[in-house]
């Protein structure tokens, strides 16, 4: 069983809650939250991200990115802990789950209209995009478009889909904490691809880390971190109602020193133990983005 925890990668999950947690405290704040969208949606975005985990430990394996040489945690199926039929049947599983829970969230949500089939459909887009970042022909992710992946689904679909789904609308303004969101959660997708960079280089991964080169890529992360606490200051500066709504700012305490950490650091492998630390960070940030909200309204 340890070995199947490990696949699953736990560390990860708090990114997937984030962008559900932050939706559901920004209906509050404009409207309602309704606990059944709120625990529904929160299981799909984990099954979701627990499916993208599992695709992602197969399809480095098929495509020799996980290796001898690979600078990270020994993955499941090149240990040999897990068979290569295993892993896809747990895939075909997870899948399946992350589509039930998904029909079940949108139907409680929106009843049987036709915006529950667009909100199927993009469903179904998710389910694409967390098995085909390294898994099977031609991944995106090995063509350096997982950040973009990372942002749409981490942000704008999970933040502002979770938000239509509690209030039946849309509303223009949450683009901003889903930027903020989203992009805090292609951090850590980043800081991943910095850890990898050589392996990846070397078996044919361009990452966007591999395209830009070390320097660079530790600008861009600044980059995204920086905005992505900006995104939500500005939203809180314009839907101000009380100081309650500033809170956040103090998980950028933390986040400052893992700035300041991988913008001197000189060794890849010695990234891995601050994605913990970062997909924490940013589930703190978003909790305390959340409690602004929810005290607010």
């Amino acid at each position: 069983m340890k070995h199947w925890i490990h696949a699953f990668r736990l560390r990860t999950l708090p990114l997937a809650m984030s962008s559900i947690i932050t939706g559901s405290a920004l209906a509050a704040f404009h409207s309602e939250c309704r606990w059944p969208v709120f625990g529904l949606a929160l299981l799909t975005a984990i099954l979701l991200q627990v499916l993208s985990n599992l695709a992602n430990d197969l399809g480095d394996h098929l495509h020799g990115t996980d290796n001898e040489v690979r600078v990270g945690p020994q993955r499941s199926v090149q240990s040999g802990a897990i068979s290569t039929a295993a892993m896809k049947r747990a895939m075909w599983i997870c899948g399946l789950l992350a589509f039930v829970s998904g029909v079940a969230l949108v139907v409680v949500a929106l009843g049987e209209t036709a915006t529950t089939i667009v909100f199927l459909l993009i469903g179904l887009l998710a389910i694409g995009a967390a098995v085909k970042y390294t898994f099977g022909s031609n991944p995106y992710g090995y063509a350096g478009f997982g950040d973009v992946s990372v942002l749409l689904f981490f942000g704008i679909v999970g933040v502002m889909g979770t938000f239509y789904l509690h209030t039946g609308s849309f509303v223009p303004a949450t683009i901003l904490p889903a930027i903020g969101i989203g992009l805090l959660s292609t951090a850590m997708l980043n800081l991943n691809n910095m850890r990898d960079i050589h392996g990846d280089a070397a078996n044919g991964k361009r990452t966007l880390v591999v395209r830009m080169g070390t320097a660079r890529a530790k600008r861009y992360h600044a980059a995204l971190v920086l905005i992505g606490f900006a995104s939500l200051v500005l939203f809180s500066a314009t839907h101000f109602r009380t100081w309650w709504q500033y809170v956040f700012i103090l998980s950028f305490v933390a986040m400052g020193r893992h700035l300041r950490f991988v913008m001197k650091n000189t060794e890849p492998r010695a990234l891995d133990p601050h994605m913990k630390f970062l997909a924490l960070t940013t589930l703190v940030t978003a909790l305390l983005f959340s409690l602004g909200l929810v005290l607010a309204a």
